[in-house]
């Protein structure tokens, strides 16, 4: 009597073609049974001669699976005749919600093939590829509970759907240019264009000079060529932030340097933005006036046809939705929102379920963790209770801890915008959903007035869960490792245990127990978040002298202005202190010149960053201080140094050598405060986390001298630097309070 076994299969095997394999296996092998979706799992019933290396097969899966645990139950046997896939059925929600997959080889190599019933159709896809988180309405993953329901297969789709030897077998996204969605080419109010070719038509007007905003998958974007860059610029309010763009191929080899890792993330199915090195830095400076620009390739068949047909080498490719709210999905919603932004829209009629926008990394660190990459699904035991990470204000995205493994949201944004507000909401009751998950612990930032943290009151409220608040940078710690470290936490914002404005920070211990044991100097910030907006306002916290006042009426701002600035910090009225690095960083780039008006997160920094990279920096003399018993490095005296350098009549050095030189020994002090931990700590581990290591400058130099002392270095390479980490730190810290 042949062997016979049910097989329950575990992870991402759903949206992959993981049954179509089964299938094609077992009729390889002569093994007879059925594979049917139960809920998030698969299970298969399998009888035959060759079982053993059937269910070998079948525990590695095909080529996008990612197979976490298989299940085997011995039957007597089994009552099947051949092999069959079988209707879904409800079942547990224990497995991986799959996220988007770009369009692969085969199916653009179709899309591109003469007398190819799939030339020129922009929808094309395959088990291998296409949409799925941002199409997916429930578990399982059937035709039926995606958007692309209401488009019924044609005859020839049938056929390739139920074909074994076609990789379209059981393909849930299968659609022609006769059976699947349509594009449309609107004008500006909305109103439909009569062309035979929408896609031509918009390669057309994006060569003449127009913009136009794009349907995705995930969401809208705004494309024009570099020379409407101005224009775009103009009508979106958006005069200093960096576009990213979308190239040929061959093109952006001679824009960009381009590692080998970054060339395989750049062609990876995740198809994320890759932040690139230009060969000249003073290049496309309308595009960005960074030393670095964000570049991906065509992922999608819409992007490729539209590609074939335009003359520019590349187009701008912006997310349409205001920097940190939701991406505008629908096109009405995109026709309201963009009016008078956008000249066309392209748009089509398959809805979008889940927005999700581009993923972006830097030297392998993730910036943003969306579309390719999430949900995220990652292995670890918190115990048996399901966590809930609700996430912090910026940059937010949210886990949720359930049997053995977190899953992380794609990107959300800013949770004090109130569309963005609603947007974390509505992910919550999404991710709820398609997990199956009944929250027992709620983990949220310890900021008592972030909206993350009432909405955490108000779920808990609901639910009886219990509350865990976690300390901001002892999530970000908490993201990279549970072992005993010094950690390090270096970004602009985190509600301290204190009351303080932490973001400089150096904690030893062993999760969930982290002591503070040294800081940036605490610094005031001159009316709290407008020194955040207006960096010369920090850089006079910072450096409280009637030098910095002139300099800063010289520079056009008012006497009265000045003199409220300094009311308030000799006061200490609508003052906030705090000791960010992010903050002093600010600071320095105001003091340089570089940037006086923050226009976007970050941009003070960056731009300091910039303008400092490629210059060998000076070692400056460095001052530590005490509080209590913690080590402080002074970063008055680092400015002080910078201003003298910059203005004393004698020592006046370039802008650039300067900028260097600061972060460059910034950094430097930070790792002698980290060094110092770990020899009172007895460790030789550090655990770093914060935005402000995007830096190059700062992380390259931390790195080098820690390493150079001896010590094991950790970053986390799975999650955000910044605070895309924070949600899954959460959970991480919470389930460690529970074990």
């Amino acid at each position: 009597m042949a062997a016979a076994a049910r097989i329950r299969v575990r992870g991402i095997v759903q949206g992959v073609g993981y049954r179509p394999f089964v299938y094609k296996t077992a009729s390889e092998l002569g093994i007879s049974g059925t594979v049917q979706n139960l809920g998030s799992e698969v299970l298969i019933i399998a009888s035959g001669e060759k079982l053993s290396e059937f269910i070998a097969l079948v525990s590695q899966g095909p080529l996008r699976a990612r197979i976490e645990d298989v299940i085997i139950e011995d039957l007597t046997s089994s009552p099947f005749d051949g092999f069959k896939i079988i209707p879904s059925e409800e079942g547990v929600r224990s497995g991986s919600i799959p996220p988007d997959i770009a369009t692969c080889a085969a199916c653009i190599d179709d899309i591109h093939t003469k007398g190819s019933r799939y030339q020129g159709y922009w929808a094309t896809s395959c088990v291998d590829c296409g949409p799925r988180y941002s199409i997916i309405n429930s578990i399982p993953y059937d035709r039926e509970r995606t958007t692309m329901k209401s488009f019924q297969v044609c005859e020839s789709c049938g056929c390739e759907y139920g074909n074994p030897q076609s990789r379209r077998h059981h393909a849930q996204t299968i659609a022609c240019e006769v059976c699947g969605p349509e594009l449309s080419l609107l004008d500006m109010d909305g109103s439909s264009i009569d062309c035979s070719d929408p896609l031509k038509e918009t390669a057309k007007l994006l060569d003449e000079g127009m913009i136009v905003a794009l349907k995705g998958v995930g969401g809208f974007h705004i494309a024009c060529s570099e020379e409407m860059v101005p224009t775009l610029k103009a009508r979106l309010g958006r005069s200093e932030q960096a576009f990213a763009i979308m190239a040929r191929p061959d093109y952006l080899k001679e824009l960009a340097e381009i590692s080998q890792y970054e060339k395989k993330s750049l062609y990876s199915p995740k198809r994320p933005i890759v932040v690139l090195k230009k060969r000249n830095p003073a290049s496309h400076s309308n595009v960005s006036n960074l030393h670095t620009i964000g570049c991906m390739l065509p992922y999608t068949g819409f992007h490729h046809l539209l590609f074939s047909y335009i003359s520019h080498p590349f187009l701008i490719m912006t997310s349409a939705n205001v920097p940190g709210h939701p991406m505008i999905t629908g096109t009405k919603q995109a026709v309201e929102k963009l009016h008078g932004k956008a000249d066309y829209f392209l748009t089509h009629n398959r809805p979008i379920a889940n927005r999700c926008d581009d993923s972006v990394i830097r030297d392998g660190f993730i910036i943003r963790l969306s579309r390719g990459y999430t949900p995220k699904r990652k292995r670890i035991d918190l115990g048996p209770k399901c966590i809930l990470g609700a996430g912090p204000e910026l940059n937010s995205n949210i886990t949720i801890y359930k049997d053995g493994f977190c899953t992380t949201s794609p990107h959300i944004g800013n949770v004090s915008n109130p569309s963005t507000y609603s947007y974390l909401k509505e992910t919550i009751e999404k991710m709820r959903e398609l997990l199956g998950s009944g929250f027992q612990t709620i983990a949220h930032d310890a900021h008592p007035r972030f909206l993350s943290t009432r909405y955490s009151y108000e779920i808990a409220d609901g639910l009886g869960a219990e509350l865990v608040p976690v300390q901001h940078h002892h999530a970000h710690i908490a993201a990279v490792t549970d072992k005993p470290c010094i950690g390090i936490a270096l970004d602009g914002v985190g509600y301290g245990d204190d009351g303080t404005v932490w973001g400089g920070e150096i904690f030893s211990g062993e999760l969930p127990d982290f002591k503070r044991v040294a800081h940036l100097e605490v610094v005031p910030m001159p009316g709290g978040d407008l020194a955040t907006r207006y960096p010369e306002r920090m850089l006079y916290g910072i450096l409280q002298s009637e030098e910095i006042l002139t300099l800063m009426k010289e520079r056009g701002i008012s006497e009265t202005e000045c003199s409220v600035i300094a009311n308030q910090v000799r006061k200490g009225v609508n003052v906030a202190y705090t000791s960010s690095t992010g903050r002093v960083l600010d600071a320095v780039s105001a003091l340089l010149g570089i940037c006086r008006e923050r226009a976007y997160d970050g941009e003070p920094a960056m731009k300091l960053e910039s303008a400092g990279f490629g210059i060998e920096p000076d070692d400056w003399e460095r001052v530590y201080l005490k509080d209590g018993n913690m080590d402080v490095f002074s970063t008055k005296a680092l400015c002080r140094e910078a201003y003298l350098r910059v203005s004393q009549p004698g020592r006046i050095e370039p802008i650039a050598k300067i900028a260097s030189s600061f972060q460059y020994n910034l950094a430097k002090g930070v790792a002698s405060l980290a060094l110092n931990a770990a020899d009172d700590f007895g460790t030789n581990t550090i655990a770093m986390s914060g935005g402000v290591l995007y830096n190059q400058i700062i992380r390259k130099t931390l790195l080098s001298v820690l390493k150079t002392a001896g010590m094991e270095c950790l970053f986390n390479f799975e999650y955000p630097l910044g605070d895309g980490c924070i949600s899954f730190g959460q959970c991480r810290y919470a389930g460690t309070l529970q074990k």
